[in-house]
C-alpha cells in the first residue's frame, strides 16, 4: 500500500526511514496561522498512485483506453502515468485525453501552480494541459496551457494558477488532451503531478481581447479569449483563463451588465465599455458593446401576383420546399420568431448561413428578380449568393454555377441600418449565374451578426409573351409507320398497350391529359423527372429498332438538355437493382434538334441505349431534363419496314419532317 503525503522522499530503505521521520518535522504545518478551510488542501494528484478520491473521465471522441499505469518509464519511484496518443487513423478515437477530478472538492488557494514531470516517446507538442475542468460541462474555473513542447527526456513543467484565492472548492484537478501531429501515434508520460507553492511565479498580466461586439436588447454575450501572462523563472508563460477568474466592470450597467461568469446581459439600446481586473490587477484590453433593439414592426406585404412568384418564405404565397434554413456546414444560428403576428427568420452569430433546397431545385428561368426584406443592425456590408447545381443536380458535378452580390449604403438597391429594407434585385445582377434552372442554394453573410429576413422569393415583372404559355395550337404530325411495325404506348394512330401510369408516385412532375385540335396529348408541368411505368405488362421490344416521341416545349432550349431513359426489369419482371435490371439514358440538346415552340420528332435508335442489356422486359420510360413544361404525343417503339440506315433525332416544322428518317 502506498502512503500519500504532501511531501515525499524517494530512494532506498534508508531513504524510506528518513522519509518516515521527516513526516513529523519537515511536512508539519502551523495550522494556527491558517484560516479554516471548508475542503482539504490536498496537493497530490499522482505520485506512485492516484491521490485521495481521484477519478478519471475520458473526453468524448477520445481513445477511452489511452490512460495506463507505466512501470518501466518512470521519473522516480515505481510507477508513472502513460497516455497512448493514437494515430489519426485509429478507429478507437481521434485523440487521447480526459479530466482527473476529485470526488471531494479541494482547497487549492494555498498553491500557485500545478507542476508535473513529463516526457514523450518522441519529440512532440502536447496540445493542452489544464486545471479546473471536471468534464461535467459546469466547471467555473478552467485554465489551460496549450502547445507544450515535449522531448524524450524527463522535464518539469509548471502551470500557474490564474487566481488561487477563488479555488477554494475545486474538483477539476488535471486535464490532458493531445492528438498526434504525425501519421503514427506515440506515448506521453507524467509523474509527480501535484500542486505546489513555488514562489517563483510573478508579475501576472491579465488580458481581455479588445474588440467590438453587437447584440440585441434581452440577449447575452460572452467574454472569451481571457488570459493571464506570468513570469515563470524569467520566461513568460501564457495561461488561458476562464472569464470567471476575472471581475468585470461596465461603463454603463443600465445598458450592459456583467454576470459573475463573465456573460454580458444586454439591458437596453446603447453603447458600453467592459473592462476587467484579476484580483486587484487591472486587465489590459476592453470590450466595446453596441446594443440595438429588435424590429418593432413588420415589412410591407408583397403585392406581386402569386402566379409570377416562386416563394421560399412568405405569408403572402405558398412556399416551395426548403431543406434547411441553416445548413450543417454554415456558421450561424437561425430562429423562427414572430413579430406582430408575422413569422420571420432571425439569424444570430452570423458569419455565413446556407439555405438549401437541393432535394427540389428551383427552375427560375422565367423569373426576372429576387426579393428579400432585410433588417440589419450594420448596413455596411450584406452579401447574397445564389448557387445553381446544374443539370446533374449535385454540388461539384462540374456544371455548377454561382454568383455573389454585395449590398451596402451606396449599392443599388441600397440598404440602411435598423429598418426594413425591401430589396428587389435583378437576376441579371448575378452575372456568374449562367443558368438558373437548377437553383439549389441561397447563401447570406455580412457585417452584422444579427439579421432578420422575410418575404424571400423569386418573381417576374411581367408574364413573358414568348414562348406561348398556352402550348401548341396544332397537333403533332400523324405518324406514318405501319401498325404491324409498332408497339404503341400512346398515340391516336395506333392501339396502345397497357400503361400502368404516366406519372409514377415516386416522380417529380405534374401530369394533365389535354386535347389539341381534337388530338389527345400528355402535358407535363413542373417537370423534374416523370416516370412512365408499364411494369404489370412489360414490353418486349427485342424486335423493335427505335423509340419515337413527339415533344413540344415553351421553354428555352438553348443550353438545355432533355433526357430519355429506358429501364428493363429483366426476366424476373420486377425492379431489382442488384438483379437482372438494366437501363440507359440518352441526352438530347439543341444541336440534336431540340427546339422551342414547335413539335420535335425524336426517333432514337434502341442500339444507342448501350447500357440496356436486354429489351425483352421493358418496364419504365423516364423523361427528365431542363424543360419545365413538356407536351408528349405518339410515344411508341417501331421497326422499319425494310432495313434502314442509322437514324438521327429529327424535328418537324408545320407538319413537314426535317431530315432523312423514314
Amino acid at each position: 500500500m502506498i502512503a500519500r503525503t504532501a511531501c515525499r522522499t524517494r530512494g532506498g530503505a534508508g531513504a524510506a526511514v528518513l522519509a518516515a521521520l521527516a513526516v513529523a518535522t519537515a511536512c508539519e504545518r502551523d495550522l494556527t496561522s491558517l484560516d479554516p478551510a471548508t475542503f482539504p488542501p490536498e496537493a497530490e494528484i499522482f505520485y506512485d498512485d492516484f491521490g485521495p478520491g481521484l477519478q478519471y473521465s475520458a473526453f468524448g471522441g477520445s481513445k477511452v483506453d489511452a490512460l495506463d499505469i507505466e512501470r518501466d518509464e518512470v521519473y522516480r519511484g515505481t510507477t508513472a502515468l502513460k497516455f497512448s496518443v493514437p494515430a489519426p487513423s485509429d478507429p478507437s478515437g481521434g485523440f487521447a485525453g480526459g479530466a482527473f477530478f476529485s470526488e471531494v472538492p479541494r482547497d487549492l488557494s494555498g498553491f500557485d501552480a500545478l507542476t508535473f514531470w513529463a516526457r514523450a516517446s518522441t519529440a512532440a507538442t502536447l496540445d493542452r494541459i489544464g486545471i479546473g475542468n471536471d468534464n461535467t460541462g459546469t466547471s467555473r474555473f478552467p485554465a489551460n496551457l496549450d502547445n507544450l513542447p515535449l522531448s524524450t527526456r524527463w522535464t518539469k513543467y509548471a502551470l500557474p494558477l490564474p487566481l488561487p484565492s477563488v479555488l477554494t472548492g475545486e474538483r477539476g484537478l488535471f486535464l490532458v488532451a493531445d492528438a498526434s501531429e504525425y501519421e503514427v501515434g506515440y506515448d506521453v508520460y507524467f509523474d509527480d503531478v501535484q500542486f505546489e507553492r513555488l514562489g517563483t511565479i510573478i508579475n501576472p498580466r491579465p488580458v481581455i481581447p479588445s474588440r467590438t461586439v453587437s447584440g440585441e436588447v434581452g440577449g447575452t454575450l460572452t467574454v472569451d479569449g481571457t488570459r493571464v501572462i506570468f513570469d515563470v523563472n524569467g520566461t513568460d508563460v501564457t495561461v488561458s483563463a476562464a472569464p470567471s477568474y476575472f471581475t468585470f466592470m461596465s461603463s454603463d450597467p443600465a445598458v450592459a451588465s456583467v454576470l459573475p461568469d463573465g456573460s454580458i446581459s444586454l439591458v437596453r439600446a446603447g453603447n458600453a465599455t467592459i473592462t476587467a481586473r484579476l484580483g486587484s490587477t487591472a486587465a489590459s484590453g476592453a470590450l466595446t458593446v453596441s446594443i440595438d433593439s429588435p424590429p418593432s414592426h413588420v415589412p410591407s406585404v408583397p403585392t406581386v401576383r402569386a402566379e409570377d412568384v416562386i416563394s421560399l418564405f412568405s405569408d403572402a404565397y405558398d412556399d416551395v420546399p426548403v431543406d434547411t434554413w441553416s445548413a450543417e456546414w454554415d456558421q450561424a444560428d437561425v430562429e423562427d420568431v414572430v413579430l406582430a403576428g408575422n413569422p420571420v427568420k432571425k439569424y444570430s452569430n452570423l458569419a455565413f448561413a446556407g439555405i438549401e433546397f437541393t432535394s427540389s431545385p428551383i427552375d427560375a428561368t422565367s423569373m426576372t428578380h429576387f426579393h428579400v426584406d432585410l433588417w440589419t443592425n450594420d448596413a455596411s456590408d450584406f452579401r447574397i449568393k445564389l448557387v445553381d447545381f446544374g443539370a446533374d443536380g449535385m454540388f461539384g458535378g462540374g456544371d455548377d454555377r454561382e454568383h455573389e452580390i454585395t449590398l451596402g449604403p451606396t449599392s443599388t438597391p441600397s440598404i440602411a441600418p435598423r429598418r426594413w429594407n425591401a430589396l428587389d434585385i435583378s437576376l441579371d445582377a448575378f452575372s456568374g449565374l449562367s443558368t438558373r434552372s437548377h437553383l439549389a442554394q441561397l447563401i447570406i453573410s455580412g457585417a452584422s451578426p444579427t439579421v432578420y429576413l422575410d418575404n424571400i422569393f423569386f418573381f417576374r415583372t411581367e408574364t413573358p409573351e414568348t414562348p406561348d404559355p398556352t402550348g401548341p395550337t396544332e397537333p403533332a404530325p400523324a405518324p406514318m409507320d405501319a401498325a404491324a411495325d409498332v408497339i404503341s404506348l400512346f398515340s391516336d394512330a395506333y392501339t396502345d398497350v397497357a400503361v400502368d401510369t404516366w406519372s409514377a408516385e415516386w416522380d417529380a412532375a405534374d401530369l394533365e391529359d389535354v386535347s389539341i385540335a381534337g388530338n389527345a396529348v400528355k402535358k407535363y408541368t413542373n417537370l423534374v423527372f416523370a416516370g412512365i411505368e408499364f411494369a404489370s405488362q412489360t414490353v418486349d421490344a427485342s424486335g423493335m429498332s427505335h423509340l419515337r416521341l413527339d415533344i413540344w416545349t415553351p421553354n428555352e432550349t438553348a443550353g438545355a438538355a432533355f433526357r430519355v431513359k429506358l429501364v428493363d426489369f429483366g426476366a424476373n419482371g420486377v425492379y431489382d437493382e442488384s438483379g437482372d435490371d438494366s437501363e440507359h439514358e440518352i441526352t438530347i440538346r439543341a444541336a440534336d434538334g431540340l427546339a422551342t415552340g414547335e413539335w420535335v420528332r425524336l426517333d432514337l435508335p434502341l442500339a444507342d441505349f448501350t447500357g440496356l442489356a436486354a429489351r425483352g422486359h421493358l418496364a419504365q420510360l423516364i423523361l427528365s431534363g431542363d424543360l419545365n413544361t413538356l407536351y408528349v404525343d405518339n410515344a411508341y417503339f417501331r421497326r422499319p419496314a425494310a432495313k434502314a440506315a442509322r437514324l438521327r433525332p429529327t424535328r418537324s416544322i408545320n407538319g413537314n419532317p426535317i431530315g432523312d428518317n423514314p
